[in-house]
């Protein structure tokens, strides 16, 4: 199998679509091929972003129960025999049927996505600490040193972000960038604890976030508190009771009692 012929199936391997012979022979080219396998590679990172960032939301029983009678009554209208070229009419319809759901399909995900992102800061926090890690730039100042992280925040922002040491708790800084919340630059702080990194959000209460309750967004969580005239925004993947404990300790200044 060579470039092109790859090029036509990656997307229905990367989906797991293709058949047996397909995927051994994409396999063996991708192991060959750094070209090929950085396709794949992005293909991979696209469909975890998509898993991460559009929210699924289930059918009401109404909903199916429509569907499934407006099928019944198609098929009680439907001939029992269909003629050679009513079979091909209908082949190429269900072809084009089958192009406009996926355009469809396709338009309802952007426009959950951009409304998601314009109506709710949790799912908008969540979706920059996605894009900041899939896109390796979680960190534009690094540094362990809140006496660096602080000034370098504040020489690009219209305010002066508090930063803290919470190495003590077991929380490590990494470093700070400055990223987006409900159209406004804002400061990003970047901890760790164990294997986990943690972006905490902060921004003058003019912003407008969620409420102070845990959230859980694909997997997710997003803690939020308020303290010393700002408010904090924490995300990541670590267990919600220490995500809580965490923000809640950097709402009141760094301070665990």
């Amino acid at each position: 199998m060579n470039c092109n012929d790859t090029a036509m199936l990656i997307s229905a391997y990367a989906d797991g679509e293709a058949d047996r012979r397909q995927t051994t022979s994409i396999r063996q080219h991708l192991a060959a091929c750094p070209r090929c396998a950085a396709k794949h590679d992005e293909l991979a990172a696209l469909r975890a972003r998509i898993r991460a960032e559009v929210p699924r939301y289930a059918a009401p029983p109404s909903l199916r129960a429509s569907v499934l009678a407006s099928i019944d009554a198609a098929k009680r209208s439907e001939p029992t025999r269909i003629r050679l070229g009513d079979r091909w009419r209908w082949l190429t319809g269900g072809a084009l049927a089958g192009c406009a759901a996926t355009v469809l399909a396709w338009f309802v995900g952007t426009a959950v996505i951009a409304y998601q992102e314009n109506h709710d800061i949790a799912v908008e926090a969540v979706t920059s600490h996605v894009r900041a890690t899939l896109g390796n730039h979680l960190i534009q100042v690094a540094s362990s040193n809140q006496h660096t992280v602080k000034p370098w925040l504040s020489a690009r922002l219209d305010y002066s972000p508090p930063v803290h040491d919470m190495e003590k708790e077991g929380f490590t800084l990494l470093g700070g960038r400055i990223d987006y919340l409900d159209q406004r630059a804002v400061a990003t702080l970047v901890y760790r604890i164990r294997d986990h990194t943690i972006d905490v959000f902060v921004c003058p209460r003019a912003v407008r976030m969620p409420p102070s309750a845990m959230r859980t967004i694909r997997g997710i969580n997003v803690a939020h508190a308020s303290g010393a005239q700002m408010d904090w925004l924490a995300v990541s993947d670590v267990s919600p009771d220490v995500l809580s404990s965490f923000v809640d300790s950097l709402a009141r200044g760094g301070s665990t009692q």
